[in-house]
């Protein structure tokens, strides 16, 4: 589907010299992908969903192009409120020429053309043709979940789990033969540390100890309560566990007075505040961290974002409402101080972390190099270009400090984030970017113009690296 003569994602798109195009035509586009950190729903796979119209599938969660329309003026009534799913896609159709250089303007046009052939670009000329074809083709049987995934050549992703979750719908796509992927959990345990909220902390807790069988009236049974889901998830395939953190919390001794003061804390009686938030948060996940090296896990830290900015939206809409920004926390010393515990003792598992302030980057990349010990390769990673870095030039920063202070050619690679099926075309976006970087080095004589021996570079990063990192 195509009238416009100016389509602009070609073949070369992001490629900017023959080199480039070669470099991801025989090396990378054909690359699998192992999409090892989405929030993708288990519910959707197992099911293999079909979905009524491309709002559904492509609007209803995604919080990036929420914050979008808020900016383009458009009222909250077409966002998240009660207007039609064809109103909300015009709606969002009318606002996507206002993203020119914003990712939004590229990952629109590219999930259009690789999920359903358009190669229009998306307005509000062509919202109603647009919304037309997407729901003709939605209605047939080439373009339900699984057949999102299997366009776009993914093999394995994982969802992001809360520990309480009982992972009904994973057994159910571990036991069907059908499914031509694999698809596992990770866990994400950050509830548990939220001792901030009483009220909703103890709730939590309450509903664990429900998903354990365990009562927690103490921090350890809470720990073990923890490691009971642990040893759940592991039977569903789950290989790695997730954080999202603001920042590492300061390393504080857990004290038998701090022992004492948790358990009066969360009992019937307990009130106020617990005196040292730190010293529990770095006490649990240490603990955590502990279990995931005994399995052999990978683990990851999402750190920097300040979330739910906006108290009247979060209110209205809960987390994920497409009000959180880069925060300007402390990360070195806290970060060193997490790791430190951990390698002392030996127990410093496979570690992927991820920042989502630029500024900061250099001091993650940095650090990851302090604990690699000779026994894995690129054992503590600094991860892919995440949320607000999520963008051509994020991720050209991103690679640059990576390939400065680590070694690129160890790097685990591009995942999406996301909650959508459509967007394992950030694998692609991430791939064009990487092949132009190496190109560009290779003509300026900053590398060798060895094609072969550049190419097996980028196969490693786009999925063997991962597949060996993952032990898939």
């Amino acid at each position: 589907m195509s009238s416009n003569q100016n389509i602009f994602i070609s073949d070369n798109f992001l490629l900017n010299s023959a080199l480039a195009e070669t470099l991801y035509n025989d090396y990378a586009v054909n690359q699998p992908i192992i999409d090892y950190h989405s929030h993708l729903s288990p519910f959707q796979i197992a099911t293999n969903q079909r979905f009524e119209n491309i709002s559904k599938l492509w609007l209803s969660e995604d919080h990036y192009k929420w914050r979008a329309m808020r900016s383009a003026g458009v009222n909250e009534h077409f966002i998240t409120g009660t207007a039609t799913d064809e109103e909300k896609f015009h709606a969002w159709a009318k606002t996507v020429p206002q993203t020119v250089r914003n990712p939004l303007f590229h990952w629109t046009h590219l999930e259009l053309k690789n999920s359903f052939g358009i190669t229009d670009y998306l307005n509000e000329e062509t919202a109603s043709s647009i919304y037309s074809k997407c729901n003709e083709l939605l209605a047939g049987d080439d373009h339900t979940a699984r057949r999102f995934a299997e366009k776009y050549n993914v093999v394995y992703l994982c969802s992001t789990d809360d520990p309480i979750d009982d992972l009904g719908y994973h057994h159910q796509i571990i036991k069907d033969p059908t499914c031509t992927f694999g698809v596992a959990p990770s866990f994400r345990p950050d509830k548990a540390f939220n001792i901030a909220d009483r009220v909703n902390f103890i709730s939590y807790l309450q509903k664990l100890s429900g998903a354990s069988g365990i009562e927690i009236t103490s921090v350890d049974d809470l720990l073990m309560a923890l490691e009971n889901r642990v040893d759940f998830f592991g039977s569903a395939g789950c290989k790695i566990s997730d954080h999202g953190l603001t920042h590492v919390p300061v390393k504080h001794a857990f004290t038998t007075s701090l022992e004492a003061e948790f358990k009066t804390f969360i009992s019937a009686d307990g009130t106020g505040v617990f005196s040292n938030p730190d010293a529990f948060v770095f006490h649990v996940l240490t603990s955590l961290c502990k279990m995931y090296h005994k399995r052999g896990w990978v683990q990851q830290f999402h750190l920097g974002a300040i979330r739910n900015n906006n108290k009247r939206l979060n209110a209205k809409l809960g987390a994920d409402a497409g009000v959180d920004s880069i925060g300007d926390y402390s990360q070195a010393e806290r970060l060193s101080a997490l790791l430190n515990t951990l390698d002392e003792t030996d127990q410093l598992t496979k570690t992927i972390i991820y920042n989502v302030n630029p500024s900061d980057n250099a001091l993650f990349a940095s650090m990851c190099g302090n604990f690699n010990d000779g026994t894995i390769k690129a054992k503590v990673q600094f991860g892919a270009a995440w949320w607000f870095a999520d963008q051509k030039n994020g991720m050209e920063q991103q690679l640059d400090v990576l390939s400065d202070m680590c070694l690129i050619s160890t790097f685990v690679g591009m995942l999406t984030d996301s909650r959508s099926l459509l967007s394992f075309s950030r694998h692609e976006y991430f791939r064009r970017i990487l092949c132009n970087m190496f190109a560009n080095d290779m003509q300026k004589g900053i590398m060798p113009n060895d094609q072969k021996w550049i190419g097996s570079i980028i196969e490693n990063i786009c999925y063997k690296n991962a597949k060996e990192y993952f032990n898939l």
